[in-house]
């Protein structure tokens, strides 16, 4: 019996553990240069860019208030926040994602607030997610769904570009690149990363994501993310990566999925500087050609 009661008590520690890890939220910073660029005439001209990322807020199991973000970053320099997916699950919590949202207007990002969708998102149906867009859109946001757009930052073309999610088949490279102008930076935000394995066509500087959570149970590895593409059976479910010498970010996401912990993961908010004269951040993965990758593959 005490063997028992011990059990529950040391279960119910973790569980109570993992759920305060919900609170504790890791602010990362990303400096991403474009020496290489193949887009800027000059690329040592290009003024930086401060991108607040967000991914995976997941309003049903989300324990970081919008006031708390603002509060962090209020005394930083925010020119673009970018929301890469699943900003809910029901929709009863369109309110309370569009509230969310528009509390971070508070930080006046000088570019605007660019948001895409997640495969989450795809679970309302076609008339409230309409609603859920024509929402953001009335708070000052901008949704994109397979299209881009470039604005002026500066006196220099930044191209955004959103890439509808990948893992529900909505995503369109032809439709999202169509009518990008070759010269000026480019930003591609979209949700599932496993979109990389299929854009050595599609060039770009940099690239944000989310959708793995980080594993959000990681505990004693993240097995479920399995079945989640590729990138997962190479180790590459969160932070800071290559592919054909371009780099992209996953982001361990804001919320949870599910039930509300995490073990071995924290939500997090990172604050990209694109154009920054600082070298790449080191690397959470060795870089990967669409080659290498395949190969990997081929031996699972």
């Amino acid at each position: 019996m005490m063997i028992w009661l011990l059990l529950l008590g040391a279960i119910a520690l973790l569980l109570f553990r993992a759920y305060r890890n919900t609170f504790d939220v890791q602010i990362k910073e990303v400096a991403i240069p474009l020496q290489k660029s193949r887009h800027l005439q000059q690329p040592h001209e290009f003024e930086p860019v401060s991108i607040l990322h967000l991914s995976d807020l997941h309003m049903e199991n989300l324990s970081v208030l919008p006031q708390s973000i603002v509060d962090d970053f209020s005394q930083r320099q925010v020119d673009l926040i970018a929301i890469t997916g699943d900003l809910l699950d029901r929709e009863k919590n369109i309110p309370k994602a569009v509230a969310f949202v528009q509390c971070l207007q508070q930080l006046q990002p000088a570019l605007g607030i660019y948001v895409v969708f997640g495969n989450h998102d795809y679970v309302l149906s076609p008339f409230k997610l309409a609603q859920l867009k024509s929402e953001l859109e009335r708070v000052g946001c901008r949704v994109l769904i397979n299209e881009n757009e470039t604005i002026d930052h500066k006196g220099q073309p930044l191209h955004i570009i959103g890439v509808d999610d990948f893992s529900t088949r909505h995503s369109n490279l032809a439709k999202s690149f169509y009518g990008v102008p070759e010269t000026g930076a480019r930003l591609v935000l979209t949700h599932d990363p496993n979109i990389v394995l299929h854009m050595k066509e599609y060039a770009y500087d940099y690239l944000l994501s989310g959708h793995f959570h980080g594993g959000q149970i990681h505990w004693p590895r993240p097995f479920h993310l399995a079945t989640m593409g590729k990138l997962p059976k190479l180790n590459i479910v969160k932070g800071l990566h290559e592919m054909d010498g371009r780099p992209f970010y996953i982001s361990e996401g804001l919320g949870q999925t599910g039930v509300n912990i995490r073990l071995r993961s924290r939500p997090e908010i990172t604050l990209h500087v694109l154009g920054s004269d600082a070298p790449f951040n080191e690397m959470a993965a060795p870089a990967l050609t669409l080659q290498e990758t395949a190969a990997t593959l081929a031996l699972d």
